[in-house]
């Protein structure tokens, strides 16, 4: 995102000629018209200036009689490829990035959405489960290198890691780890360095935290399933831990549950209400985590069972700051064949293939 966009902000009070010099002075090549409540009204590029000085508008006239009213915008936080693909569709160089009231927060431009910043961050993938469900599809073959959209799932978690400027990769194996570790190597080819944690035992998601070596990189770990498929943007996940100082967070999606029929309540045989088919809305658990260092040091030379979720409940009730960071982007637990299938067909509309 361009950190001078401030620079390029003008009112409607403006003249074109004001416009002009604000166009002149700054990078950016527009000028972005905006209301008394930082609402945006507007952008103006030089071709508009240009287009109206054709129709014979003087540069003392003022912005709004030159301006793009409509111009193309998208809602902040909206990852980064899509606002690429957008601009690039649209033939543009910028798009502001506006809140829920439409006043704008931020300015994204071609330039700066392709230059990919690198983080330090490990990133750990959980490969190693028996994908059970899946059968016979994983009798011969780990799930998380099952194709879809004609790559292995695991390949295309790595690719979109690869495109938020992450490297630094670690690999739970354990069934079939052969199928694996001969597909990826030691990553080079990919452009990415691999390094496997082998689980002679299945030891959870939170025990394998304990097999890491000693040298991984004090950065938070991103920890993820590998039978996932999400375009979620894990640069602000880890930015989200990081900004709030926490020790671990759980990425969490909103789950809704719809009851067909009215649902009584009461206690006894008295009837209190009735609630005519209740939706409830629940958080749950995607399997993406962000672990800060001090937590994985805690579990060194355990080797033992842990999930997930037992491993934020002790950290919770030993005083650490734990966290839940709900996730609104695509997200696909590939666990059974109806979501086999579902892959298949929406992976093509992602952006990650």
């Amino acid at each position: 995102m361009s950190h001078c966009w401030k620079n390029a902000l003008i009112f409607e009070n403006y003249t074109i000629k004001q416009a002009l010099e604000v166009i002149n002075r700054e990078a950016l090549r527009i000028a972005i018209v905006v209301d008394e409540d930082g609402k945006l009204t507007g952008m103006i590029s030089d071709g508009d200036i240009r287009r109206g000085l054709l129709e014979e508008v003087a540069l003392t006239d003022l912005v709004t009689e030159v301006m793009n009213t409509s111009p193309v915008t998208a809602i902040e936080g909206t990852p980064k490829h899509q606002l690429v693909a957008l601009m690039r569709e649209r033939d543009i160089l910028s798009i502001p990035l506006l809140d829920s009231e439409n006043k704008i927060v931020g300015l994204e431009t071609l330039h700066s959405a392709l230059q990919i910043e690198k983080h330090d961050n490990p990133i750990f993938i959980m490969a190693g489960g028996f994908g059970t469900r899946l059968r016979p599809l994983t009798d011969s073959c780990p799930k998380p290198m099952l194709r879809v959209g004609g790559k292995p799932m695991l390949e295309t978690l790595i690719n979109h890691f690869k495109a938020s400027g992450f490297y630094k990769f670690y690999i739970s194996v354990h069934y079939l780890p052969e199928v694996i570790t001969e597909y990826f190597g030691d990553g080079s080819q990919f452009g990415v360095e691999i390094t496997y944690v082998y689980e002679d035992k299945p030891l959870g998601t939170g025990g394998a935290l304990s097999l890491l070596p000693d040298d991984i990189p004090k950065s938070p770990l991103i920890m993820v399933n590998g039978d996932i498929l999400t375009n979620v943007d894990f640069a602000k996940v880890a930015h989200f831990h990081e900004q709030n100082s926490a020790d671990a967070t759980m990425c969490v999606r909103d789950y809704e549950i719809k009851i067909p029929f009215g649902v009584i309540e009461g206690e006894g045989h008295t009837i209190s209400g009735i609630v005519e088919k209740p939706t409830y809305r629940y958080f749950v658990n995607a399997g993406i985590y962000v672990i800060s260092h001090k937590v994985i040091e805690s579990l060194k030379g355990k080797n033992e069972y842990l999930d997930m979720p037992t491993l934020f409940e002790l950290k919770q009730q030993e005083g650490q700051k734990v966290l839940k960071f709900p996730i609104h982007e695509y997200w696909l637990d590939i666990g059974r064949h109806d979501d086999f299938n579902k892959a298949q067909i929406d992976i093509h509309n992602l952006g990650l293939v």
